[in-house]
């Protein structure tokens, strides 16, 4: 073990002292990081070359993913538009369908190795144009070409600075609705993610020439994400405010030169826009349902004794919500699964679409001259399948099923219910071999994730089936801080409730070992991001629980999240260290600081990537410096730091492969 320097930083957080020896770590250029970097990863290579299983584990991940991936189509004034992963490609190709199936965009083509992905994509009206959007190295920064799609060319426009935009079509389409950031170095630095303003791009032109929509620089740090109504008379924009669930909404009418209407502007609740009738919008909110409604607005009498509930809140949670020939058809939670069901405009009950899959729709599609919807189904022992449903003979068939190299009717998943530090009821999910014996023997990954409003809903992932094969164990829980249950759910695991989440978790792995599935030293913890935070939380508070943590691109110091790139952006959802009255509960949990001295801590691998920008690998870095100066020295801490790769967005296949190849290597060599 070398010895690396160690700053004298000390802050003063509203009269608590706190130190901060590896802030030098957050300058990923200076010689010293560069120099430790070089370290950790002499450390994490030499771990790995003498791991055993490696070879085989990567020849048998390559067998499982080779299968073809099929994506939900969409169609586009009477053109079939759809993405197919034939099995190893790093990307899935872009396809038209007339007669025959054309290609209309390779992102394989992009780069050599697959780190340029195709990140977004949208069609003109007519589906003669489509705009896409690529991210390099897995960068949330992307830039907007536009391809004609009959000569499957691209033109010389290109649009750069944009993250987190919708591509709005105009009507007649002539261009294009966007947000972007200001350009770099025309501001400081640390606004680079603010003053977002929404701009119109017109075909054939420069990005110079574009057309500023509206901007809000007294309020520097809102989003605008446009789209357009139903009725193609509105300029819709949706109005956020970092990751907050609660949202504004502006509309402005296309044949006119007037003002943007706030029509929405308390940023009280979640909105929605699903359609509107002329002057009637309707939207999906929990404005004092905390499940969701859907009401209705008259744009031109929009005070709120006017509003109307038009379908009220169900006992299961409303989750998407598609709009097609006078009828909704919603996707509701139902226990961390989903449902569909259809009301009229009216809000009369019509009928369910049972769904022959036990799982979660992955998305969902339809063109205004058809009856037709296309949605996908998805479950943690089958991938996607991709079916059509026609509305007025209540038609189900399938478009398009994949054939897995592997017969996984051996394996099945089961739900349970277990009890929280507080007693509050959790579901969980367990994926196992179906002959399994309870008798506390099997490894096990555990995942979670519980926060930021999002699901763990079932969902296929081929790495996992190899695990199976192994003879392991895969549970989710689906924790508080997600909206399994609603944004009370999510309430109860955000903000000063975010110890919740980690109760949760903890319970969950106590209840998988007293039901025998498993024991403590062959029980592993994976999460990435929020999950990272969640693992890393876990394996601090607990070091007793865990044979082995995964640590995917995490959160770690909760002290200075919101200093980094777009980490001000979850302010709503954990608070800042800045205000004093958040700042104790985060300093109770932040995993950098809780760290003790000479604790034996479960094995931790930690994986960041190094043009992460959105959860910088400042996190994981510093908690890896830390764990090596505190932990017991036999505690065993690898940092694994990936080349040419983000958070995670469209990661090439090649690379998934290789992670999850470490993850296998480390947790067989780890758990016993």
């Amino acid at each position: 073990m070398i010895t690396f320097k160690k700053d004298s930083i000390v802050e003063d957080f509203h009269g608590t002292k706190v130190a901060d020896p590896y802030r030098w770590l957050e300058d990923p250029s200076s010689q010293e990081s560069v120099e430790w970097s070089s370290w950790m990863k002499n450390q994490c290579d030499t771990y790995f070359s003498q791991t055993t299983t490696r070879n085989k584990d990567k020849n048998r991940l390559e067998e499982l993913w080779n299968y073809p991936k099929y994506f939900v189509p969409k169609k586009v004034n009477g053109k079939l538009f759809f993405q197919k992963n034939d099995g190893l490609q790093n990307q899935a190709i872009l396809y038209k369908n007339e007669e025959e199936d054309e290609v209309l965009i390779d992102p394989n083509k992009l780069s050599d190795d697959g780190t340029v992905a195709m990140t977004n994509f949208s069609f003109s009206n007519d589906g003669n144009y489509m705009a896409y959007a690529t991210s390099t190295h897995g960068s949330d920064w992307q830039e907007i070409r536009i391809r004609n799609v009959e000569n499957v060319l691209d033109l010389q426009d290109h649009i750069q600075h944009i993250k987190f935009t919708n591509i709005a079509w105009a009507p007649d389409n002539s261009g294009f609705y966007y947000s972007r950031f200001p350009e770099p170095g025309s501001v400081n630095q640390e606004d680079e993610s603010n003053y977002n303003k929404v701009y119109f791009h017109k075909l054939g032109t420069t990005q110079n020439e574009d057309i500023l929509i509206h901007e809000q620089p007294e309020e520097k740090e809102l989003m605008f994400s446009p789209t357009i109504s139903e009725d193609e008379k509105y300029l819709c924009l949706y109005v956020l405010l970092g990751t907050a669930t609660e949202n504004r909404f502006y509309i402005k009418r296309l044949d006119s030169d007037g003002e943007i209407v706030r029509l929405l502007d308390d940023q009280d609740a979640e909105y929605v826009y699903i359609t509107n009738d002329e002057n009637t919008f309707y939207f999906k909110t929990d404005l004092n349902t905390p499940n969701g409604k859907i009401i209705a607005i008259d744009v031109n009498n929009p005070t709120r004794e006017n509003w109307r509930d038009i379908v009220p809140e169900q006992e299961d949670v409303m989750d998407t919500i598609q709009y097609l020939n006078n009828k909704f058809i919603v996707t509701f939670l139902h226990d961390a699964h989903h449902q569909l069901h259809v009301y009229s405009i009216t809000g009369e009950h019509l009928h369910q679409i049972e769904l022959p899959v036990f799982g979660s729709l992955t998305n969902m599609t339809r063109s205004k001259e058809d009856d037709e919807i296309f949605f996908g189904i998805t479950s943690f022992l089958s991938p996607t399948i991709v079916y059509s449903y026609r509305l007025s003979d209540q038609h189900l068939s399938v478009f398009a099923e994949s054939d897995l190299p592997v017969d996984t009717s051996v394996f099945e998943t089961k739900q349970v219910f277990y009890t929280s530090k507080d007693g509050t009821k959790v579901p969980m999910f367990i994926t196992h071999h179906k002959e399994i014996q309870l008798d506390s023997e099997n490894p096990v990954i555990l995942y979670g994730y519980g926060g930021f409003n999002i699901s763990m809903t079932p969902t296929f992932n081929p790495a996992i089936l190899r695990w199976l094969e192994k003879g392991g164990v895969y549970a989710v829980a689906n924790l508080r801080g997600g909206t399994e249950y609603g944004e009370e759910w999510h309430k109860a695991g955000m903000l000063e409730n975010k110890q919740n989440v980690f109760d949760d978790f903890i319970s969950a792995g106590e209840w998988l070992i007293e039901n025998n599935y498993t024991k403590k030293s062959k029980l592993s913890i994976m999460g990435g991001s929020n999950g990272g935070l969640l693992v890393a939380a876990c394996m601090v508070q607990r070091p007793d629980l865990f044979g082995a943590v995964v640590c995917r691109v995490p959160v770690i110091d909760m002290l200075r999240y919101h200093k980094f790139t777009i980490g001000r952006y979850w302010i709503p959802e954990y608070g800042s260290a800045d205000n004093p009255n958040q700042f104790p509960y985060l300093y109770a949990y932040s995993p950098l600081h809780n760290i003790k001295d000479g604790q034996k801590y479960p094995p931790v691998l930690i994986a960041t990537a190094e043009s992460d920008d959105r959860v910088v690998p400042a996190h994981a870095k510093k908690f890896a410096a830390t764990l090596t100066e505190k932990a017991d020295k036999e505690s065993t801490i690898i940092l694994r730091l990936e080349s040419k790769a983000g958070h995670g967005l469209g990661k090439p296949t090649s690379k998934v492969i290789e992670e999850w190849v470490d993850f296998y290597a480390f947790l067989n060599k780890e758990l016993r």
